[in-house]
């Protein structure tokens, strides 16, 4: 049985510069869970401008940058625009798997395939 892959790494094109103006590129991201999807709905800033469920959404799942303590909302908010990006075609990548489930026709009787989610690029 294959084990399912829960972290990707990653390298962001540019990279965060922190206060200290050292350079953070290398970072890991985690699957989303159900949660990470519902709970930023809740939050006065993405309610106020629904454009920043992308940040709390990649705050949540971007488990690594660097050296950094841990991934703020205000740290992806000072990212690159590149970087922002790059971190939102990967969360979509990990993310938007399609799923195939057999189905049987209630007329015929015959099983076919059909595909749910969004389809591989």
């Amino acid at each position: 049985m294959m084990a399912l892959q829960t972290e990707y790494e990653f390298e962001l094109p540019k990279g965060y510069v922190d206060a200290e103006g050292r350079l953070h590129k290398k970072g890991t991201m985690r699957l989303a869970t159900a949660k990470d999807e519902i709970l930023p709905q809740k939050d006065p800033r993405v309610q106020a401008n629904p454009a920043y469920l992308s940040v709390i959404l990649l705050s949540r799942v971007v488990t690594k940058l660097g050296s950094l303590p841990d991934v703020s909302p205000q740290v992806i908010e000072d990212l690159f625009l590149a970087d922002l990006a790059y971190l939102q075609e990967l969360y979509r990548r990990i993310n938007d798997d399609e799923i195939t489930v057999t189905v049987t026709c209630p007329h015929c009787e015959r099983e076919t395939e059909v595909n749910f989610g969004a389809p591989k690029s």
